[in-house]
């Protein structure tokens, strides 16, 4: 028998629904983080005397906006490599990390420390998107697995995001001062990170850790009858002795494809994440705060709640396909409607025209890339924590190269370039999509990855 067959089987249970915020959480401070600072972006530079004519305005608007990226993506290639130690030893720190971060940035002095702070946010966000999809996915049963990632990953971002914009609007309202309000807003990130630390830390170790990396079938199946109630049989050592140089061979196609699709994601969806609220916003005549919370609540929220009831059902593949159609398609639409409107520009039409990027990318990409599915589905157990290393840093590495490509193209082309060439990222998306990408729905981890039909081939060998 199949001893990971009980936890595939598994209807949704109680101890998913635990599991869902213990992880979500954490992507509910990294949503949180990651757009807060898109919010307060300009109040950040204005309180620090940066103006749009300052010598260093481009640089700091980069590096502010970067660094948490680059943090993350050391973060993730740092905890993707621990992660063969256990997925469990190390949960916990990442939100520990962020919460550290998050407070320290009420008391900065000056632009460079608020970099380096939220350089040390970053890594913490790295090594959660390591982390807990792993965790989250290898507990998972088979039929549900897709949306419980995409919720804990796609949704759970949109209302740290949606959070994010409402406590910044709050504080405008009762006129706090600008220098408070951007300091209250970034270090209140510490709560929700803390909140799950306690919980981070009594999850039980994954059976497919413990059977494929560890060896350590005694702990197997003690996690398997608390997660399904049933006893398992085992009479074989499930420990897997391939070599990461093995898997590599076999699979580096679709590995590369992954890391390729979350880099060339995270270049469209972080301009629109860091910049949105002010460059975007602020050409259309919309307040920052207003601005992110209308395009989480009308568009973002909604195209994730499409994703939940069909990535089960349509399978992660064709909505991201459909998804990076409609982020182009959108882009294009926008680009063009400022460029030739003239008169007949509208501020509401480009916003909603512009906003349908956010729906097409959640409906899509943003519920199947950038939830880390594509790294923990396509990898076998063994190299699963590196693979999904290498998705995150790659994905990091995009957003922080649109934070200093994209203002750089927006101040010396304008915003229809800029926003077209985001466009144009996202068309070629879909087709590396169609083209490498393989359909994982409703297969068990070790059949989606690979790993059941290497292992089918050695034993005949």
């Amino acid at each position: 028998m199949n001893p990971f067959k009980p936890l595939d089987d598994k209807k949704l249970s109680w101890f998913h629904w635990k599991s869902l915020i213990t992880t979500g959480m954490g992507v509910f401070t990294d949503g949180y983080d990651l757009s807060s600072v898109g919010i307060v972006l300009l109040t950040v530079l204005s309180s620090f005397g940066i103006t749009q004519k300052s010598s260093d305005y481009v640089l700091y608007t980069s590096l502010i906006s970067g660094s948490a990226l680059i943090g993350a993506a050391i973060g993730a290639i740092v905890f993707g490599l621990l992660s063969n130690m256990g997925r469990k030893k190390f949960y916990g720190i990442d939100v520990t990390l962020l919460t550290i971060g998050a407070i320290l940035q009420a008391f900065v002095s000056n632009p460079l420390e608020l970099v380096l702070i939220r350089l040390l946010l970053g890594i913490g966000v790295g090594a959660d998107y390591v982390l807990s999809p792993m965790i989250m996915a290898e507990h998972s049963n088979a039929k549900d697995r897709g949306k419980i990632i995409a919720l804990g990953f796609g949704l759970f971002w949109g209302f740290g995001a949606t959070t994010a914009a409402l406590l910044y609007l709050a504080l405008s309202a009762i006129n706090l001062s600008p220098d408070l309000i951007w300091r209250i807003v970034l270090a209140s990130g510490a709560i929700p990170a803390a909140s799950v630390i306690y919980l981070r830390r009594k999850i039980p170790e994954t059976a497919r850790f413990l059977g494929r990396v560890k060896g350590d079938i005694p702990t197997l199946k003690n996690v398997v009858k608390e997660v399904t109630g049933q006893e398992v049989m085992i009479s074989k050592d499930l420990k897997d002795y391939n070599s990461f140089s093995y898997y590599f061979s076999k699979y580096w196609r679709k590995f590369l494809a992954a890391c390729i699709l979350w880099f060339l994601f995270d270049i469209v969806a972080y301009s629109g994440i860091l910049f949105g609220p002010s460059l975007i916003a602020k050409s259309l005549g919309i307040n920052s705060g207003v601005f992110q919370l209308y395009i989480e609540a009308i568009f973002t929220i909604p195209g994730g709640l499409i994703a939940l009831s069909l990535i089960d059902r349509v399978g992660r593949k064709p909505l991201q396909i459909i998804g990076f159609i409609g982020m182009a398609l959108s882009l294009f639409s926008f680009s063009l409607y400022k460029d030739f409107a003239g008169l007949y520009f509208s501020p509401l039409i480009a916003f909603a025209i512009y906003g349908m990027n956010n729906f097409s990318s959640q409906v899509g990409p943003g519920s199947v890339s950038a939830s880390g599915m594509l790294g923990v589905e396509l990898s076998p157990t063994k190299v699963r924590g590196f693979i999904q290393s290498l998705t995150v840093a790659s994905g990091r590495i995009g957003a922080a190269l649109t934070s200093f490509v994209f203002p750089a193209l927006f101040n010396a082309y304008g915003e229809s370039f800029a926003v077209g060439f985001l466009g144009s990222v996202a068309l070629v998306s879909a087709i590396i999509t169609l083209l490498f990408i393989p359909e994982t729905k409703s297969k068990p981890l070790e059949e989606a990855s690979g790993e059941t039909l290497l292992e089918e081939e050695r034993i005949i060998k």
